[in-house]
């Protein structure tokens, strides 16, 4: 297993997620699921706009950490994926609202939304 952070000053151990993965893999597959299930809308600009910022990419840090404080809480039930999920949507919306403000071209290297609509 890797590391996020090295706190004893090892620098040649590169940070890894990969641990943080492991451990919330079956939940983020979830979390991914009831993220495009909820990206639907009559509005047939809201599907469009928000599968181009979810495809995008990312690491999914933010749910990722919800989904292992939920675990870490010793928490049963399955509401930490509904949560997940609206932290991720809360963190592309700030990420959309960004690039308007900025008026940016790119987001990860590709046409931001903004650029786009």
């Amino acid at each position: 297993m890797g590391i996020v952070v090295s706190l004893d000053g090892n620098r040649d151990q590169k940070p890894s997620l990969d641990g943080l993965n492991a451990l919330v893999a079956d939940d983020l597959k979830a979390v991914n699921t009831l993220i495009v299930q909820h990206m639907d809308s009559p509005v047939q600009m809201i599907p469009q706009l928000a599968g181009h910022i979810i495809a995008a990419g990312g690491k999914r840090l933010r749910p990722m950490l919800t989904l292992a404080a939920a675990r870490m809480c010793g928490y049963q039930g399955n509401r930490h994926l509904g949560l997940a999920a609206t932290v991720e949507f809360i963190h592309t919306a700030t990420l959309l609202h960004d690039d308007v403000v900025d008026d940016s071209d790119l987001r990860r290297g590709l046409a931001s939304a903004n650029a786009v609509w």
